[in-house]
């Protein structure tokens, strides 16, 4: 009889770049696991658990043999429990092999004398597209097999590799009964689903790839995912294990670490292959299909072979119906119609504001931690994106831990200053007011022929002045408030609002703003005004940009996500505001990028030398 297994699944949140802490909080996880009720025979940890994923050119510096981490897991493991119980671990790390770099992972046995290594996975399928540039920094490995264990036979893939079929193919047709998934995939997707799948549409769309990995081969599969921020790519955690009918056994929560424990009985295989003997008939079919498979790698031209239409027999022949009598308007069938601007589109503009909410305190949390920083200040300027900042702040970190700061011109955007105070009372915040009416017109004094632009800018940058000192008068992080329609329209002033390290709203375009703040519960005076830079009397977002947000939101929304022009055209989009909104976006691309620098050598910051901001 299969016998009955006891996995853990642990989603986990490695500090980058930190292999020794890293490993040595794996020793001691794997101590507490085994002191369980039912300790577990298997735990399993996502993708570059012992350093972080992104780490760009440092995977040099933190790439480790196979033999190197397992020797250390076992010294972590054996220093946090000496007479620790034998466990098997999969993991995936930066692999050392032959003289290159790979992203690989690992089973190994844990416990006993010595560490013994079962398998080393090395990553077939480097995404380098989106956010991703792994095969820029790594290898690619060139097999794919399943291997034994003292309780079966399993496969392990690392994230990116699941999403082509063949490779569970290969292991379920090499006798794998539980795949084990090691991912590092980040969170994407805000929009509201009717899937009753939790978290961002990302995780919702790795629970399907689980469940048919599972369902058509008959095999349990488990997804163990990271969950930390990493440079603002927010990983959520949700790892889950996945039955052979396909049935989800068990989820992981969003955002936190934890590990799923629950037993794996491989007899569940049996019958979920009686039951739909998919694996089977791969099986009897595969000649075949690797028959076809040569064809197409040698280009040789299917064969089209058909029967020819045969003779009608009299007595075989019958009169075709007369159609019924119908107004020509009337039909047989229905039709469904959908909109040029609906259909095939981007995924909607609307957002899951409960679900954003907490992605984006998690996000605040999780870099201030990492910055070594409990306080976060806010120039609250009255509008509605330092508002949504300063609540989301709040609610992250504490009232206590947020200063808002109002920053007037002199009694310019009186009613600002109003709605900035009423941000602060609402929180119960910190705050401060400081006027920068006397700076600004000391160094104007000297500039009396500056225009209404220059005037602007000056303020906009002393207002960052103002907030910068006083971040380090009361060690808080700056944090920012310009939202993503903005910087992609390039309307904000460079080196002022844009340069708060950490901005939790920089992703959301100004309308998803509002729907975020509507839900956080932010005054609808604030909500409902026209938006201002209060940089000159009488000024507004929209009358500068000479578009409204919510049309550029949708013309910006559609252009990144790969759509031309005339195709917007052609979806009834007005043309005049697809040039407004084009003709901002292309000629400020480089207000979303850091200096210039002339490259002289092979070592260029940002070039050669590429190390992640949170590194």
């Amino acid at each position: 009889m299969p016998p009955i297994i006891q996995l853990a699944t642990a989603q986990f949140a490695p500090v980058k770049g930190e292999y020794t802490a890293n490993v040595g909080r794996i020793g001691d996880m794997l101590a507490r696991l085994a002191v369980l009720p039912s300790p577990p025979q298997l735990v399993h940890l996502p993708e570059a658990s012992p350093t972080g994923y992104f780490l760009e050119g440092g995977v040099r510096e933190l790439a480790v043999t196979a033999g190197t981490l397992a020797r250390d897991l076992q010294q972590s493991y054996l220093a946090a429990m000496p007479a620790a119980p034998r466990v098997e671990v999969v993991l995936g790390f930066y692999e050392l092999w032959r003289h290159n770099v790979y992203n690989s992972a690992l089973c190994v046995r844990l416990g006993g004398d010595e560490p013994i290594i079962r398998h080393v996975h090395r990553k077939n399928f480097l995404p380098t597209y989106g956010l991703f540039d792994e095969e820029r920094f790594v290898e690619r490995g060139r097999h794919v097999r399943a291997f034994d264990t003292p309780w079966g036979r399993c496969g392990v893939l690392v994230c990116e590799d699941a999403w082509h079929p063949l490779t569970s193919t290969l292991l379920a047709l090499d006798g794998a009964q539980v795949i084990f998934l090691s991912a590092a995939a980040p969170a994407r997707g805000t929009w509201p689903r009717d899937d009753g799948i939790p978290g961002p549409a990302s995780v919702a769309r790795w629970e399907r790839l689980v469940r048919e990995i599972a369902s058509t081969y008959g095999v349990f599969v488990s997804l163990s995912n990271l969950v930390v921020s990493e440079g603002g790519r927010c990983f959520p955690g949700a790892s889950m294990v996945a039955d052979p009918r396909g049935d989800v056994r068990l989820r992981g929560p969003l955002w936190k670490e934890a590990v799923l424990s629950l037993p794996l009985d491989l007899d569940d295989l049996t019958t979920a292959r009686t039951d739909a003997p998919l694996l089977a008939d791969l099986r009897t079919g595969l000649p075949s299909l690797l028959h076809s498979l040569d064809h197409i790698r040698e280009g040789i031209a299917p064969e089209l072979s058909y029967d020819a239409a045969s003779e009608i027999h009299p007595e075989r022949a019958t009169s075709p119906a007369a159609p019924a009598e119908r107004a020509p308007t009337e039909s047989w069938f229905d039709v469904y119609r959908v909109s040029g601007i609906e259909q095939g589109g981007p995924p909607p503009l609307a957002i899951d504001a409960p679900l954003v909410e907490q992605w984006l305190e998690e996000f605040l949390r999780s870099e201030l931690a990492q910055r070594g920083y409990r306080k976060g200040i806010v120039a609250v300027s009255g509008g509605l994106d330092s508002a949504v900042t300063a609540y989301l702040a709040a609610r992250a970190l504490g009232p206590e831990n947020v200063i808002g700061v109002r920053l007037p011109y002199g009694a310019m955007g009186a009613q600002s200053l109003e709605h900035g105070q009423l941000v602060i009372d609402a929180l119960g915040i910190e705050s401060r007011t400081v006027d920068i009416a006397p700076a600004v017109d000391a160094y104007l004094a000297n500039e009396p022929d500056a225009d209404a632009t220059r005037r602007g800018n000056v303020m906009a940058r002393m207002r960052m002045i103002a907030t910068y000192d006083l971040s380090a008068r009361h060690t808080a992080l700056p944090l920012g408030t310009g939202n993503k329609t903005e910087r992609l329209l390039g309307y904000f002033t460079w080196h002022a609002d844009d340069t708060p390290p950490i901005n939790p709203l920089g992703d959301l375009y100004k309308t998803q703003v509002r729907e975020l703040a509507w839900h956080l519960g932010v005054p609808a005076e604030i909500i409902q005004k026209p938006p201002t830079a209060d940089l000159v009397r009488g000024q507004t977002d929209e009358g500068d940009l000479g578009v409204s947000y919510e049309s550029a939101d949708v013309i910006l929304h559609w252009l990144l996500s790969g759509y031309s022009v005339e195709q917007l055209v052609e979806r009834g989009f007005a043309e005049a505001d697809i040039a407004t909104v084009r003709r901002r976006l292309e000629g400020t691309h480089w207000k979303r990028r850091p200096a210039t620098v002339a490259m002289l050598s092979a070592t260029a910051i940002g070039d050669s030398y590429l190390r992640p901001v949170d590194y």
